[in-house]
Formats: structure tokens, C-alpha cells, sequence
């Protein structure tokens, strides 16, 4: 079976969860789980998972940014340079 397109129903999953667990670790890619035809759930190592939430976070993060800049909040980046440089050599002097 495609890694990419691995579907499989839950049977599958009852019967054969190591195999399918070694799997998605190995190919790093998501094993579809039906029920009755329909997709029901995803099976997935951790790694890509914890790398997919850190990705949203960021992506959370930059849309939170625009908005804010958006509504006319926030700093310049010349501000943010300035202010970052002083915290350096803050940090330096320390």
C-alpha cells in the first residue's frame, strides 16, 4: 500500500497495532482508521505529530501578528531591533 494514501479499518488496527504503529513511525506518514467505510481517525508517530502542533503554533502566532498589526497594534521592526539590541547587550553586561 501507497505510505502515502495508508487506509485502513479498524479491524486492521485491533488485530495488527504494532505492525501499523511501526509503520507510521517508519514512513513518518498517517494511517487513515475507518469504521464502517467512513474515516474515522488518524494514526500518526510522534514526532511528525509534535512537529505538525509546533507548525500551528507558529502559524497561530503569525496570524495573531497580523491581526494585531492590522488594527494598527504592535511595534515597528525598527523598534523591536532597537529594543531587542538593548536587551543584548543588557544580557552581555550582566
Amino acid at each position: 500500500m501507497d505510505a502515502r494514501t495508508a487506509i485502513e479499518p479498524v479491524t486492521v488496527l485491533k488485530t495488527k497495532s504494532a505492525q501499523l504503529i511501526r509503520q507510521a513511525r517508519d514512513t513518518r506518514q498517517p494511517i487513515f482508521i475507518t469504521q464502517n467505510g467512513k474515516a474515522s481517525a488518524v494514526l500518526q508517530d510522534i514526532e511528525s505529530y509534535e512537529e505538525q502542533r509546533k507548525t500551528l503554533h507558529l502559524l497561530r502566532l503569525l496570524a495573531q501578528g497580523d491581526l494585531e498589526l492590522s488594527r494598527g497594534e504592535g511595534i515597528s521592526h525598527a523598534q523591536l531591533k532597537k529594543e531587542m539590541e538593548k536587551t543584548l547587550k543588557d544580557l552581555q553586561n550582566a
